[in-house]
């Protein structure tokens, strides 16, 4: 039995299931995005959702314009020049039916200038490397049993104190909501 402090089984199970939800939302970015998947996509952005990509390039407002960007032209172009989409674990800062979600995001190209490298029961490859890594700052929404995207932020990692400042802040998010208070974090703990 929980005292007036402790959450109960019963809300330490919803937790868990939302982020276990979360979790998989997050997950399924990245093989949505090299797939080409634009209904998956538009199935997980709410109907007004944001997708910004900071300065230098385009974003879109809306979830068919959010979609659209998996459809575009260069976009398939990438995919078939090898991009891979690779997410690391992210942070979630569960707020009740609202989440924020800090994670990294690494966009790999095949390395087709590279020199060829055979690896033991694997093959031969020109390998991979690295494009761009970006920060994420997800924002999402649990409608109906379903999170959704409500807006998402990407900022490239370039030594500039924009991506710091996110990362900074979700770790904070998350520290205040699940380390200080683990028993007892509650989304009243945000208001």
């Amino acid at each position: 039995m929980a005292n007036e402090n402790q959450l109960t089984i019963e809300q330490r199970l919803r937790i868990i299931e939302a982020k276990l939800a979360i979790y998989e939302l997050i997950a399924s970015h990245p093989p949505s995005a090299d797939s080409g998947l634009a209904e998956y996509t538009a199935s997980v952005y709410m109907e007004d959702g944001v997708f910004n990509r900071g300065e230098g390039l385009d974003g879109a407002k809306g979830v068919a314009a959010i979609a659209a960007f998996i459809l575009r032209p260069a976009h398939e172009e990438a995919i078939k020049s090898g991009l891979a989409h690779f997410a690391g674990l992210p942070l979630i800062d569960l707020r009740g039916d609202t989440a924020v979600v800090t994670s990294y995001l690494q966009l790999l190209q095949l390395d087709k200038q590279g020199a060829p490298r055979e690896m033991a029961n694997h093959g031969t490859s020109t390998g991979y490397r690295i494009h761009r890594v970006v920060v994420n700052r997800w924002e999402l929404e649990c409608h109906d049993g379903r999170w959704k995207i409500r807006s998402r932020t990407l900022l490239p990692v370039d030594g500039s104190e924009a991506p710091r400042q996110l990362l900074a802040r979700g770790l904070a998010d998350v520290l205040q909501a699940t380390y200080q208070n683990p028993l007892t974090a509650t989304e009243q703990d945000h208001e």
